[in-house]
């Protein structure tokens, strides 16, 4: 499912125009990555948690040639389903 897709679904299942539904998705998904950016855990009850992963700086290898290269430490956002989502997905309603 794309932006779209996602979209016109929230929009059907809610009642809001598609405007608006855009509106709020757009809303919503900055909120999170201000959150996120922040270092911040954003955690919604029944599905999951989002939060930053911190990778250190290592020394890796150029699987095609074999040089050794230096990987600068990281940060990445990460999701956890909540035991909710899990059921649900594995059909254990």
């Amino acid at each position: 499912m794309n932006k779209t897709e996602l979209i016109n679904a929230a929009a059907k299942k809610s009642g809001l125009t598609i405007k608006e539904t855009e509106a709020a998705l757009g809303a919503i998904l900055e909120v999170m990555e201000d959150a996120l950016v922040a270092g911040d855990k954003i955690q919604v009850t029944g599905f999951g948690v989002f939060h930053v992963t911190e990778r250190a700086a290592r020394d890796g290898r150029n699987p095609r040639t074999g040089e050794k290269l230096h990987v600068e430490a990281s940060r990445n956002a990460s999701f956890a389903p909540s035991s909710v989502l899990k059921k649900k997905l594995n059909n254990k309603d």
